[in-house]
């Protein structure tokens, strides 16, 4: 810990912080996207010679999906500043073993390469990585030529070899699903189509998908069709293709976490600064600006920092349809504002790492704040500050980052109960919390 630390009690299963006297303000630099690496890493796993990827620190969903990759046949080492990725070759020897962790991208978006591939696998996963839904990736990668274990099944085996042709999935289940097939069908000998019906929601992530592709030489076709009652997304997949990308790739910085500091700028009493951000990064939630903005904070953009100044915040009304992860820290910069939020299209949190639904509501309230669920959407009464407490992460990553900012305007100590479930994501983050208390 620094001298002076507002962190004044670390556990081994809790830690505690004081705010009381302390500022919060300063500069912090914003670590590499996990939404960006996930998808450079496959891409060059599946690529036709090595890929070195530029990237700024490191989290257990990353290493979960270069620990697959590697139990997939491909060479990666890794330093602290990038990660050397030699591509996929294929051993006929045996089924391979994988670990996916608690990284429900991984296994998302490896389904449909390793059904590509042919190769099969012995999927195992962690945390509640098998109690989530897989459907209705699941029947489309069955009705394509795959057999795979019944949902639920730890670990999960499957084998065969996809066959091109029409996939289709509901565009409001998971956008990983989505960008799962398109990093996989590219790889089959024949031309697919993949229709998504509905509204696409969450399409930035298919979008950072798609424009990664690209870097990679894929070509992928979009038709949006759309009628009075009824919407459909089609992407049109040649097979045989071949991935090539130039061999040094820089990874953008991450704005789901940068989210949190960002926010802390809005609540806190100083500016917050954080740096290493790419303006033009099709992430979704660089939506964090435009959100922060209408409850009322000061924002300034320069080259590629953002700093965010506190000033009175007022209630708003967000949809949270295409930005679930931004919902925990939201409900925190809601719980400070005047008058009552309403977080609207929250259907989807109850299927992430917790039911963010039922954790962001019990986090709160254990903070003194006047939160509840109706008809799909979230009101939080906003408060001049927060109480005292204790609260549980649920080992989810969000929760736990969102009660340490939350603790920056609590009349007195926070306890986070399983703090490092930040490793998930942000391994830093208390360091980097620390840094500017």
């Amino acid at each position: 810990m620094f001298k002076n630390s507002p962190i004044i009690s670390t556990l081994s299963d809790s830690l505690t912080i004081d705010m009381s006297n302390h500022s919060f303000g300063g500069t912090v630099n914003a670590i590499a996207s996990k939404s960006h690496v996930h998808r450079l890493l496959i891409c060059a796993a599946l690529s036709d010679s090595p890929v070195k990827v530029l990237k700024v620190g490191t989290s257990k969903d990353i290493e979960a999906t270069a620990t697959s990759l590697i139990g997939l046949g491909a060479k990666i080492q890794e330093n602290s500043d990038s990660i050397t990725v030699n591509p996929i070759v294929k051993s006929s020897d045996s089924i391979p073993e994988i670990d996916c962790g608690e990284s429900g991208s991984t296994l998302r978006f490896l389904l449909p390469v390793i059904g590509a591939l042919g190769c099969g696998a012995d999927i195992h996963m962690h945390g509640r990585l098998s109690e989530r839904p897989l459907s209705p990736l699941y029947e489309e990668l069955i009705a394509h030529g795959l057999t795979i274990s019944p949902q639920g099944t730890n670990p999960l085996h499957m084998e065969g070899k996809l066959t091109g042709g029409r996939y289709t999935i509901a565009g409001n289940v998971s956008s990983q699903f989505v960008t799962g097939l398109l990093l996989g069908l590219p790889n089959l000998e024949e031309d697919s189509e993949l229709h998504v019906t509905g509204v696409l929601q969450s399409r930035p992530y298919v979008d950072i998908a798609l424009d990664v592709l690209q870097h990679y030489s894929i070509k992928i076709t979009e038709e949006h069709i759309s009628s009075s009652d009824s919407e459909e997304t089609i992407f049109r997949i040649p097979g045989g293709q071949t991935f090539h990308a130039d061999p040094v790739i820089r990874s953008d910085g991450d704005w789901s976490n940068a989210a949190f500091f960002l926010s802390a700028g809005a609540i806190s009493d100083l500016p917050v600064t954080v740096s290493g951000l790419n303006m033009d990064s099709l992430q979704g939630d660089k939506a964090i600006v435009d959100i922060l903005r209408q409850f009322g904070a000061e924002i300034s953009i320069s080259g590629d920092s953002v700093t965010v100044t506190p000033k009175k915040t007022k209630a708003i009304t967000i949809d949270a349809a295409d930005i679930p992860d931004l919902v925990p820290i939201l409900s925190v910069v809601a719980s400070l504002s005047e008058g009552t939020t309403v977080i609207n299209n929250i259907e989807r949190l109850r299927i992430k790492e917790s039911d963010r639904v039922m954790t962001v509501i019990n986090t709160l309230s254990a903070l003194g704040v006047n939160i509840f669920e109706k008809n799909n959407s979230l009101y939080i009464e906003g408060r001049d500050s927060l109480t005292s407490g204790t609260v549980s992460s649920y080992n989810d990553h969000r929760i736990a980052m969102s009660a340490a900012i939350a603790s920056i305007r609590a009349q007195g100590p926070v306890t986070i109960e399983d703090p490092m479930a930040v490793n998930k994501s942000y391994p830093g983050f208390y360091k980097d919390f620390e840094s500017l208390a």
